[in-house]
Parts: structure tokens; sequence; C-alpha cells
């Protein structure tokens, strides 16, 4: 009997146990037919909504006609033809392919249907250390001839801590989103879009030179004490911004306008801006410098420089499409006019008017008459991006800008490059590889070759350039 009942008992045991495992077995199966792969990792630094981000970029570059290497500078060196470029140049530059810097934003659910949004954006030069400073490259170069300057061009990044941005808003769902503070432009966030070279600064001529971004003056591709609206959906989209007047730097007022369609694999973009009293800074003469004890009594050489002041309007369309899987391509046209101030900045003699970043003007040294004929750009760009592999693409570029004669008397009409008023052309070339060994670090080579005729080449020491780039980019 007790036999039987063990018998008995190892049988059942066995059944349950093989039950048990066919069961097993055909959920495994199902599961197996019917789960999904699962997600990447997330591996941001994001805590309670608070995410740190950053870039940093660093690369080798030879100029044939280059400018030493700007330890301040946000582009470090030259990529494409400079009055001041006055030999070879061999060195590690910042920031080729991205730039370099460091971001702290935010998004924080007020409801299901609004958060809070905020960016903080700090740019530096990695290969020297410095926040990045574009005013601090001219006053190093005051009062020195042009066959000795180092690199140096005007920008919207002038020293400030938070120079890349430094605003915060309210993000709908279902209503777009308002932001107020430092931001870019509308015009600057289109030549990231449709830019095929994606606003690198080694690499194209409208990522390096924040003119074309800035609608005519690059200190203006990123605006202080401004508010901007950003609404799209999925065929449309709309923008708005404006920039209130201030009483100290940058004291103009700017308006900008967006819209944009998209359809299958097409998009356009429709941008109109205007800036009352736009800055373009430049560095002083020696006669500035050696004037300077009575232009500005107060003002420290290593703190100003000179300036030129216009109104500006622009008119633009960018758009790109995507033929396939593995070609994009973009394309835009612009259209910027300068002319005189309206309302010229007027100041005491003997005294200054504030610029970004701290930097001062001597209203002594404001050209505020420069347009008495309008001045005029065409600039015309395209590309394509192509992913020749999943790691690697290449890009491929052409930009071309026309400048109008705006010259008044003798040289009137002129088409040489007698003056920098006459009319004359930049063209530029580019070609890039990007080999993206992660999401965190890609490897880059490349080059842009340029040359600018008549009025463009006026003054200039040489007038071309060729600039091979390498790079590393790191992300986290």
């Amino acid at each position: 009997m007790k036999s039987f009942l063990a018998t008995s008992f190892k049988a059942r045991r066995t059944a349950v146990l093989l039950t048990s495992a066919l069961c097993l077995g055909f959920a495994a199966s199902a599961h197996a037919e019917t789960a999904k792969p699962a997600p990447a990792a997330d591996d941001s630094l994001t805590f309670h909504g608070i995410t740190l981000s950053g870039t940093v970029d660093l690369g080798v570059q030879y100029d044939n006609h280059g400018a030493p290497i700007s330890d301040f500078h946000p582009a470090g060196s030259n990529p494409f033809v400079a009055k001041q470029n006055n030999g070879s140049v061999t060195g590690v530059i910042p920031s080729g392919l991205s730039q370099s810097k460091i971001t702290l934003a935010g998004k924080e659910a007020i409801n299901d249907e609004f958060s809070g949004v905020f960016k903080l954006e700090t740019f530096f030069n990695p290969q020297s250390g410095h926040i990045s400073d574009a005013l601090k490259s001219l006053t190093l170069n005051n009062g020195v001839a042009l066959a000795n300057q180092t690199m140096s061009a005007d920008s919207s990044i002038a020293g400030q801590f938070f120079g890349g941005a430094a605003y915060a808003g309210i993000s709908s769902k279902h209503y777009g989103t308002l932001t107020f503070g430092r931001q870019t432009t509308l015009l600057a966030d289109a030549i990231g879009a449709y830019d095929p070279m994606a606003a690198s600064q080694a690499f194209s001529v409208i990522g390096f030179s924040g003119t074309y971004a800035g609608g005519g003056n690059t200190q203006d591709r990123r605006f202080d004490d401004s508010l901007k609206y950003l609404y799209s959906n999925d065929h449309f989209r709309v923008g708005a911004m404006y920039k209130f007047a201030q009483a100290g730097a940058e004291a103009h007022s700017a308006l900008g306008l967006q819209a944009g369609v998209s359809a299958a694999n097409a998009t356009v973009d429709f941008y109109y801006e205007s800036v009352k009293g736009a800055v373009g800074a430049s560095a002083l003469s020696a006669a500035q410098v050696a004037g300077l004890a009575t232009s500005c009594p107060g003002c420290a050489v290593d703190k100003t420089v000179a300036a030129t002041i216009s109104d500006t309007e622009t008119y633009s369309v960018m758009g790109s499409y995507k033929v396939n899987k593995m070609v994009k391509l973009t394309g835009a046209y612009e259209n910027i006019q300068y002319k005189n101030p309206n309302s010229p900045l007027v100041g005491a003699t003997g005294t200054a008017y504030n610029d970004i970043g701290g930097y001062t003007i001597p209203y002594a040294l404001l050209n505020q008459t420069a347009y008495s004929n309008p001045k005029k750009l065409d600039v015309f760009w395209a590309g394509a991006q192509i992913a020749a592999t999943k790691k690697l693409s290449v890009w491929l570029a052409y930009y071309n800008v026309h400048q109008n004669s705006y010259a008044t008397g003798a040289n009137a009409g002129c088409s040489s490059s007698v003056a920098g008023n006459c009319s004359g052309d930049l063209q530029a070339f580019s070609i890039a590889g990007i080999y993206d060994f992660n999401k965190h670090v890609a490897f880059y080579a490349g080059i842009m070759a340029s040359n600018v005729t008549n009025g463009f080449a006026s003054g200039y020491l040489y007038t071309n350039e060729i600039d091979p780039t390498a790079g590393i980019r790191l992300r986290f």
C-alpha cells in the first residue's frame, strides 16, 4: 500500500511539473512572439526634470591664408577668407563642428496642459579654457597693424557667463511655447535647421558668421530682453519674436516673424526680421587708440571697440527635401538691407555707449552715416546631407553672398576693390565627413575653400583661403 501511495505521489508530482513546464513554455513562446525590443537606456543627466548636458569639440586646422588662432573667439579661427588673414597657420581650434558649451535646461509640469521651461547655456573655448568672448578678440587687435593681427570678429558672444541662452517661459501641449530672456533669433534657429553644414563654424559661412543669422549684424544672432513665441503641429508652424528697447547695452528694438509648412518629404519656411540701431563692432585703428584719451577719457583700451550703427531689414525663404532615407537637400535665399539709423544713438562728448558683454563704444567712434545709399546683401546657399552608412554622413555645401554698390561720390556704382562699399562677391565650397562612433562621440574631417572679389576684397591681404580641418566632438 505504501509502495502504491509513493508511486502515485511521484506520478502526480511528475505530472504537475510537466504541466507547469508546458505552461511556462507556451507563455514564453507567446511572449517571444509579441514582445517588442527593449528601448535604449536613457543615459541623460536628468534629475526631477532638470537636465545637464554639454559639448566639447576640438580640432586641428590648417589655413593656407589665415591669422593666428584666437583663445577667445568662439570659432578660434577664420574658416573662410577675412581681411586680417596674413599667412599660413596650423593649430588647435575650438568648436569646429558644434559649439563647445554647458547647458542646464528644465521642464516642470504645472498641470496636464502646461509646463514651465528654462535654459541656461555657457559657451567656452576648450583649447584655452576661457569663456568665449569675441569682443575680447577685437580689443586684442586694437591699434595693431592688419598684417600683425590675430584672428578676430564680432559676435553675440562677448564673455557673458550665460552667453548662449538664459530664458524661462511656459510651454503648452496644444498652444505653443512662450519664453522671455536671452535667446536665439528665429533666423538663427533657421540656420541650424536649413544649413547643409548644420551651422558648423569650420565648414559653413553662415554657421561661422552671425551676420546671416542676425539679420545683418552678428550681435543680433541672440537678443537680450526678448519675448519669443513658437507654435507647430505636423504640417504648420509659426513664430514671433520681439526685443524690447533698453536704456543700456543693446539700445535697440527688433521684430522677427516666421511661417512654415511641411508636406510629404518637403519643408519650407519664410522669415522676416527688422532691427533698429543694430551694432557692428570692430577693432580700433592705431589713430583711434591714440585719440582715445580725447574721445573717451574714461574708456579702457582693452574694453573699447568702434562700431557702425544701422537699421536692418531681412527677408528669407528656406527649404529642404528628403529624396530618400539617405539624401536630404537644403537651400535658402536671404535678402538683407542696411540703412542709416532712423534714431541715431546720441551721447555727451567724451562718453561711451554700453555694448554687450560690458564693452564700450565711444560716441565719437560710432559711424551712423555709412549707408546713405542702402547696402544690400543677396545670400544664397544649397547643399546636401548624405547618410553613406548608419554611422557615416557626408555633407556638401555651396555659399554665395553678393553685395551691391552702395558707394557715393566718385565711387558711386563701383564694382572693383577700390573701396569696401563697391559691389562684390564672397563664394565658398565645403565638404565634410562625420563618423558617429556612438551618440556621444563623433569624428569629423572636411575642407572649405573660399574667395572674395571686388568690394568684398577691398583691403584684404589675401583674397582666397583653403582650410582642411579634422576633429572630435564629445557630447554628454
